[in-house]
């Protein structure tokens, strides 16, 4: 079967395009010819479809540029139509499988794909079918605000980086795609959720029950070590960023009257403010910030781990944090929200945040 696989990065910036990466190697082991689609950027993984992929834009470093092109390239990409329909007429592919496409590419390319009558499967990674900045989660708090199209509420309550300007153009971009050209709905064969709970959420915001599959994300077989090489620190590894909830235990472990140090992996738009908290609750020495590591590297900073923290404020989805953690038998220290209400009681390999901290 040939396969085009579409995602706005190619490299792994976060657990979205961890998967898209994985499993476009593993389908092609399994026999199947795929082709990637996506944007330039100078830490994508060299691919041979490269001359397909849009051009770069960055929300982040604000560029001139980037900010005059940036409400097309949201709201409707004619380079990325334009281009998405030259690799669709060269690679001839059976299914085209979507993951995140919103922003750096766009939604138009869907209606290329109805044209040729290619079938579209969408993965869905987070919450952005339904939420404006994505994540169900403003000013530290879960909200279902925009229920039945109520998308205004981005605008009112600044819930895209709490900026008034961002914040009404993604308020913009969901009425446009969900209300007024319905892009989504109209173009695509169904979506695969990772879990129940995203299943469930779409249904609560209108989303056809009968379009929705959930298929648990997969992670590679991984073997731990035994417990006599675990060394005395507890690891956070992911994304640094405010939803995340990592502030919240380093407050607990300021408290904490141990030896137990805790390790952090990775890199994001929280990190800074993350090493100023630790310096001004004097946890200098029992903190350790490592930086993004990848896997065989990760896989061994984890599996020495006495366990895996994680924290997250909003309502998590399936993280790969979470599935190589219990793939490499760790206890997971978890909150109490989102995928974690029902996988951890399944998996019998983890706890929720607030009764482990008295614990530890």
């Amino acid at each position: 079967m040939r396969i085009l696989q579409v995602n706005k990065f190619n490299y792994v910036r976060g657990g979205a395009e961890k998967y898209f990466i994985e499993i476009a190697k593993e389908l092609e082991r399994a026999g199947h010819q795929v082709a990637i689609f996506s944007m330039h950027h100078p830490k994508n993984i060299p691919s041979p479809w490269s001359e397909y992929f849009v051009s770069r834009i960055s929300f982040n470093e604000g560029k001139w540029r980037d900010k005059l092109i940036s409400p097309g390239r949201i709201l409707y990409s004619l380079e990325a139509k334009r281009k998405f329909k030259k690799i669709i007429l060269d690679f001839k592919p059976d299914i085209i499988h979507i993951h995140n496409i919103y922003h750096q590419i766009s939604p138009s390319i869907l209606r290329v794909a109805k044209k040729y009558n290619i079938p579209v499967i969408m993965h869905l990674h987070d919450y952005k079918l339904v939420c404006p900045n994505y994540q169900l989660f403003v000013k530290n708090k879960i909200c279902f605000r925009c229920l039945t199209h109520k998308y205004y509420n981005c605008f009112r309550l600044k819930c895209f980086k709490n900026n008034f300007w961002s914040s009404f153009l993604a308020m913009i971009e969901m009425y446009f795609h969900h209300s007024i050209l319905k892009i989504y709905q109209k173009n695509i064969s169904f979506f695969i959720s990772p879990s129940q709970f995203m299943k469930k959420t779409l249904i609560k915001f209108s989303w056809p029950e009968d379009k929705i599959k959930v298929l648990y994300n997969f992670s590679e077989k991984l073997e731990n070590d035994s417990p006599d090489d675990w060394e005395n620190y507890a690891l956070y590894f992911g994304r640094l960023s405010p939803e995340k909830g990592i502030s919240l235990i380093l407050r607990a472990w300021s408290k904490i009257k141990s030896d137990t140090k805790l390790k952090i992996v990775g890199s994001g738009p929280e990190e800074d403010n993350l090493k100023k908290l630790v310096a001004s609750l004097n946890l200098n020495d029992k903190v350790d910030f490592l930086g993004p590591l990848f896997d065989q590297d990760l896989h061994k900073v984890i599996k020495k781990a006495k366990f895996v923290l994680i924290p997250s404020l909003w309502a998590e989805n399936m993280p790969l944090s979470l599935l190589e953690s219990l793939m490499l038998k760790k206890v997971v220290v978890a909150s109490n929200t989102g995928v974690y209400q029902k996988l951890l009681r399944i998996k019998r390999r983890g706890f929720y945040l607030k009764t482990a901290i008295s614990k530890i």
